[in-house]
């Protein structure tokens, strides 16, 4: 595939797949629906999930933004107006190693934070998202695939709520629907050079995953 083509798939094939609150700057914290039922999640029925997963509350801030100086400063400077989501996730680097990330979800971009440096790591515009890799397993992998970028792997117990927030706020921003993708191997470009395979398998007591180099 083109990985500087910038047509999108609108339509996400269902049947193959599965309080506000005002701060004084005036960037909302917005969690996201309490009771998520299965026409909200584009995952729902066909993955394979932990029980835990089903009927999960979802929250949206699990970090308090709000009161974090750094994370409202790089808001404030980009305009975002709200908070979607805000979780600390792994994020695997294209040397395979595993980062420690504050992953933030707002109305307008994805933004990837080096909690210890308090460093702004990289912002992802939602129009530029083409879409999300999953696998059918109860794992906590997710890829976000960016086509004019490289890509990201990331791993969170979240996993749901992240793409749940993702197809909702990619639809609201750029009136098209995520594509979401699932098989229990997908790959994804470490870097612009570098394209990696993730392969799933369930064995007895969980699901096994390995990282390889195409």
């Amino acid at each position: 595939m083109d990985r500087f083509n910038l047509q999108r798939r609108v339509k996400m094939n269902e049947s193959k797949y599965e309080s506000q609150n005002d701060d004084a700057q005036g960037t909302r914290m917005r969690p996201s629906e309490s009771n998520v039922t299965e026409d909200q999640e584009p995952f729902m029925g066909v993955k394979v999930r932990r029980k835990a997963s089903f009927h999960r509350q979802f929250n949206g801030d699990y970090i308090d933004v709000r009161s974090n100086p750094y994370l409202m400063k790089i808001l404030q400077k980009q305009g975002d107006k709200e908070v979607l989501f805000a979780d600390k996730v792994l994020k695997f680097t294209s040397t395979g190693k595993m980062k420690r990330r504050i992953l933030m979800i707002t109305d307008f971009a994805i933004y990837i934070v080096d909690p210890e440096a308090d460093a702004l790591k990289r912002r992802i515009a939602l129009a530029a998202v083409e879409k999300m890799c999953l696998s059918e397993l109860s794992d906590n992998f997710f890829a976000v695939i960016i086509p004019t970028e490289y890509d990201l792997l990331m791993a969170s117990t979240r996993k749901t709520e992240i793409v749940t927030v993702l197809v909702e706020a990619t639809k609201s921003a750029s009136d098209y629907e995520l594509e979401v993708c699932f098989g229990n191997s997908f790959e994804y470009n470490a870097d612009a050079e570098l394209v990696k395979e993730v392969q799933f398998e369930e064995v007895e007591g969980g699901v096994k995953t390995r990282i390889l180099r195409k």
